[in-house]
């Protein structure tokens, strides 16, 4: 019986996504295809950036990060979603439920951070060509990396210590995959300091990694357009703008999840689909304008 209260007290239930009859093994297998293509392509681009030599720069060694965050965040997601959608069971665990949130939470951060780090490389690379190895030597790099990933720890790491602090009194995840807003309506106590941390932490991220990304690809435009190099001036905004384009799609689906948590009247499926865009837009784009689109991965 000890057993049986456990497996009780620590079973949870997801809310499903809400699909039309007939629609489910052609949504399963489209979703199959969705989540191997991304797969194929960060790979690709990480055994590229590993296996060749051409490629030990500090942009790739940066660039690294990216495809490996993807993986983590749709492999984190997708696959438990899509296997839900076909079964239809809809159940986890507390314990992976927690583990799956926290994977989760690490690639928004991982993202926000990454796509700064790279947009600050960017920035030396463009408007600084003459000082860029003097800059950008191996040490800052791994320097630039280990602060990166360091500060994504620690700040997902304290939210995820203040959300432990609570006990729970419900068993329903109000989402198709577990986080930290859902995690926190599982509990009856005040949640007040979470919510007020959860969002200043989002303000705070969101203020420093986009203001690095804002400052670097606006002297980025102003040195492409002052070039008198037509075609670099041309393939570093166009570059610039698909980057930008992806970075903005990423935020408005960020967001919109985020916010939707903190009211009643957001259309449950919307917002399901939202936090889905979240993991799948990123990692289906991010290897082709970030990588495989690059001058030097196309010469290979």
């Amino acid at each position: 019986m000890e057993n049986l209260s456990i497996i009780v007290r620590f079973e949870m239930t997801l809310d499903p996504l809400s699909i039309p009859p007939g629609a489910k093994y052609p949504i399963f297998f489209t979703g199959i295809f969705i989540y191997m293509f991304s797969v194929f392509c960060n790979l690709t681009l990480l055994f590229l950036i590993m296996l060749q030599q051409s490629l030990h720069k500090p942009m790739y060694f940066i660039l690294f990060s990216l495809p490996l965050n993807d993986l983590l965040g749709i492999t984190s997601m997708f696959p438990k979603v899509l296997s839900d959608i076909v079964s239809e069971t809809n159940y986890t665990y507390y314990p992976l439920c927690v583990f799956q949130a926290f994977l989760l939470h690490m690639y928004v951060g991982g993202v926000l951070f990454t796509l700064a780090a790279m947009a600050f490389d960017r920035y030396i690379a463009i408007c600084m060509p003459l000082r860029y190895n003097a800059i950008m030597k191996p040490k800052v790099v791994m320097g630039i990396i280990a602060l990166m990933w360091g500060l994504n720890l620690s700040f997902i790491g304290v939210l995820f210590s203040l959300q432990g602090m609570h006990s729970r009194c419900r068993s329903h995840i109000l989402s198709l995959f577990c986080d930290n807003p859902s995690l926190l309506k599982l509990t009856c106590s005040d949640t007040t300091v979470n919510n007020i941390f959860g969002l200043a932490l989002t303000a705070l991220m969101q203020v420093f990694t986009i203001s690095i990304q804002g400052f670097s690809y606006v002297k980025i435009f102003l040195t492409c357009l002052a070039s008198s190099r037509s075609e670099a001036k041309s393939k570093a905004i166009n570059t610039c703008l698909a980057q930008l384009a992806i970075f903005i799609i990423y935020e408005i689906t960020m967001l919109f999840y985020v916010l939707s948590h903190r009211f009643s009247n957001i259309n449950s499926n919307l917002q399901k689909i939202m936090g889905m865009l979240i993991f799948l837009v990123s990692p289906l784009l991010n290897p082709i304008v970030y990588g495989l689109n690059s001058h030097e991965i196309e010469n290979i």
